[in-house]
């Protein structure tokens, strides 16, 4: 089974409406303010899926500091799992300083959705590091079982619309406070995975993932095999950040390195399905 865990979709009336919803949330016009700017539908991504080979995806929105416009979002997001449930595995919008964010995880929760994400720290004016700022979220999540995708990024380097300041360091601490919680780094960490080549601390992140989500435009091919030299190949996940890339993209890039088919397939869903508990961890 193939799985991509990143991916971005948003409502026909949402895109429709777009320059007034991004006057609404500063981040989401930061992102989005920009006529090459890429939007999908559920049905855009389901005819994606259907060229790729991808069997099932992990939708949400774009992550924003407005509530109403997270919960709207939310709304879709439920409304498409429940029209495509064989498809789609949803994921839910929240901002951990919001008073209403409890209220509105259970009420994802039991309409369907299976996880929080994506959270980017930079959108909604938070110090993941800071147990204090997080905490409520975390503990939520526990109870409920529900995995958390981070938005976390390279320190170094080119300048994107959207780079924040949460690399290895913050996510690191943010792990380690948290290690009963099922965590997802998207973007690979921002580095941290290579990290791992450190013992203690691939000891100290057993319940930390990594999604490959924007990788073409952020690392070399060699990057998976310098994943597997950090023993972290099996905690990997295709995650495509489409719209902004599709997976084909990711099948050509593996193509360049020298990874095997067991664990090409591994990357391209069974890690997901482990992980998601689709399958026995230990399967």
């Amino acid at each position: 089974m193939k799985i991509d865990v990143h991916v971005h979709i948003l409502a026909p009336d949402f895109i429709k409406d777009l320059r007034n919803n991004m006057d609404r949330d500063k981040h989401f016009k930061l992102l989005h303010d920009n006529p090459k700017a890429k939007f999908a539908t559920a049905e855009n991504v389901l005819e994606n899926m259907d060229k790729t080979g991808v069997d099932k995806s992990i939708i949400f929105g774009f992550c924003c500091l407005d509530p109403g416009m997270a919960r709207e979002t939310n709304d879709y997001i439920i409304e498409t799992i429940n029209k495509y449930p064989d498809r789609f595995i949803g994921f839910a919008l929240v901002n951990p300083k919001d008073p209403g964010m409890e209220k509105e995880l259970i009420r994802c929760h039991e309409a369907g959705l299976k996880g929080v994400g994506e959270v980017i720290p930079a959108s909604l004016h938070i110090d993941i590091s800071d147990q204090e700022q997080v905490k409520d979220l975390t503990a939520v999540c526990r109870e409920l079982d529900l995995p958390i995708l981070m938005h976390t990024n390279e320190l170094v380097g080119h300048y994107y619309p959207g780079k924040g300041e949460v690399g290895p360091e913050q996510a690191y601490q943010f792990a380690i406070n948290n290690p009963d919680n099922k965590i997802i780094f998207a973007h690979w960490g921002g580095g941290l995975f290579a990290y791992e080549l450190m013992p203690e601390v691939q000891e100290a992140l057993q319940n930390v993932y990594y999604d490959t989500a924007a990788s073409p435009y952020l690392f070399r091919p060699v990057v998976y095999e310098t994943a597997r030299l950090a023993g972290v190949l099996p905690k990997v996940m295709l995650g495509s950040d489409y719209p902004l890339l599709s997976p084909a993209r990711y099948y050509k890039e593996w193509a360049a390195t020298n990874l095997s088919d067991e664990e090409k397939d591994a990357i391209s869903g069974g890690n997901a399905e482990r992980f998601l508990g689709l399958v026995p961890r230990n399967a």
